[in-house]
């Protein structure tokens, strides 16, 4: 079926969102708010604006030009102060220029055109640089505009009460497609965004709601989770009660998306959310994004057991070990093929994958990272991958500076989640605002607390928490 008009009205409408909700809100709040309502509601591909130099403008594209637009009224109307929109370190200024870069040389390697059997793709040419440098800068904004606004603890404890919230909000519509099957994308926009059979699951249905696929709504679940611990750890009283219900209730709600993947996330990282001391946590985070950062090289070099990997999940689900073995096929062949390319990759049209010569077929990519690397190549791949990262192992490096200066109770699970969220690129390509998002929050934390030089944050332990005359966010909990 074809998306309805009313996708492509809300589609359309969301600028006018995006710069209505800095004037309702405080600039921070306004922030959140479109990152999770633009990533939960706005309709997925195929709706879209096709225009011309531009890469489509769909659901990532347009709610990053459109902050982009709404942070820059806020700024002249005087809603929001200036600050710095790039990181102060000069290695992140230089990752950051490779990332946006890095595309211009993709492209001037790849002016020759490719031919499988009866299916031809075209060379690349100077449109295909400025919707690619764009593309990557458009992919960028959620992080660069973190990394200005969420500064202060209060602000990185806002962005998981966002998920928190959001993942209370989002829980309904998950309900109902999981008693209904995954319907409200189709009822609602007129289409439904992916195979329905790969929504059925152990006996039952997996919700998509307005997502690519179950498993981006279960990753969802398993963050919001994961948020929701890290806040009832450092709360107290009644709000530690109710936001530990919440936990609970969010983790059946995960349990129900029926995805093993997820679910093992949440299982292994809560306790290490609730009990595990701070330092601890980022250490770990950095031996999580370390795996991630590090599984291509092993791979290339034939160094994983993947016999034994799918041996192991042989042993709770067959159909789990066939995903695992046609993805880690699939894997070996996208690799090779990036290979030929190896630096700055094949770019765009599809020249990174291979295709059946006779019905022009391309293999499945599952994995962010293999399809980094096969489109940007290693250049590109650890410009992406670094900037990620970059907040965790500044912590690691930095901890006692950081943690002398006030480093926040939660940046410690917020590195797990963030962590979490780069390993999951393995088996999935699921790079959201989300994760964007959280790495750009950690990193402002992380600077703020490093350069600071007047007045101590108000939210330190060492002086009250100042009244509020707005309601909290937390209050809803």
């Amino acid at each position: 079926m074809e998306p309805n008009a009313l996708a492509y009205l809300v589609l359309g409408l969301w600028p006018l969102i995006a710069i209505g909700l800095f004037q309702w809100l405080p600039p921070v709040r306004a922030f959140l708010a479109n990152i999770f309502l633009s990533y939960l509601f706005l309709p997925t591909a195929p709706v879209q604006f096709d225009l011309p130099l531009l890469p489509p403008l769909d659901k990532e594209t347009l709610p990053a030009l459109s902050l982009c637009l709404a942070v820059f009224i806020a700024v002249q109307q005087g809603r929001l102060e200036q600050v710095s929109w790039i990181p102060q370190s000069r290695l992140l200024r230089g990752l950051l220029a490779v990332f946006v870069l890095s595309p211009l040389f993709t492209v001037l390697t790849n002016t020759d055109a490719l031919f499988f059997g009866r299916i031809g793709l075209p060379g690349l040419g100077l449109r295909d640089a400025i919707s690619l440098v764009l593309t990557r800068i458009i992919m960028i904004v959620p992080m660069l505009v973190a990394l200005g606004l969420l500064r202060r603890r209060q602000d990185l404890r806002d962005m998981l009460l966002g998920f928190a919230l959001f993942g209370l909000i989002y829980s309904a519509p998950m309900l109902i497609e999981v008693r209904l099957s995954p319907q409200l994308n189709n009822w609602i926009y007129g289409f439904y965004q992916h195979l329905f059979d790969q929504s059925i699951r152990f006996g039952g249905y997996r919700p998509v709601v307005f997502l690519y696929h179950g498993i981006w709504v279960a990753f969802f679940a398993m963050s919001a989770t994961l948020a929701t611990a890290a806040i009832a750890r450092q709360s107290a009283g009644p709000e530690r009660a109710r936001a530990a219900i919440l936990m609970l209730y969010l983790f059946v709600v995960l349990v129900l998306c029926k995805s093993i993947g997820a679910l093992l996330y949440a299982l292994i990282l809560l306790p290490l959310v609730l009990f595990m001391p701070q330092r601890i946590q980022i250490l770990l985070a950095m031996i999580i994004a370390t795996a991630a950062l590090t599984y291509p090289v092993i791979k290339g070099a034939g160094l994983l057991p993947e016999q034994t990997l799918v041996e192991a999940f042989a042993r709770i689900s067959a159909e789990r070990a066939n995903s695992l073995q046609f993805r880690l096929n699939n894997e070996t062949l996208l690799l090779e093929r990036a290979m030929e390319r190896p630096w700055l990759g094949w770019g765009s049209w599809g020249r990174n994958q291979i295709y059946d010569p006779i019905t022009g077929e391309e293999l499945i990519a599952d994995g962010r990272w293999v399809i980094a690397i096969g489109f940007y190549g290693w250049i590109g791949f650890i410009a992406e991958m670094g900037l990620l990262a970059a907040p965790i192992f500044v912590m690691v490096l930095r901890y006692r500076t950081l943690h002398a200066a006030g480093l926040s109770t939660l940046a410690g699970a917020t590195a797990l989640i963030l962590s979490v969220n780069i390993l999951d690129l393995l088996p999935n390509a699921t790079l959201t605002p989300l994760t964007w998002l959280l790495s750009g929050g950690l990193l402002g934390h992380c600077e703020y607390l490093r350069h600071r030089r007047q007045a101590p944050d108000p939210a330190t332990p060492s002086s009250p928490a100042p009244k509020r005359t707005q309601k909290p966010l937390h209050s809803v909990m």
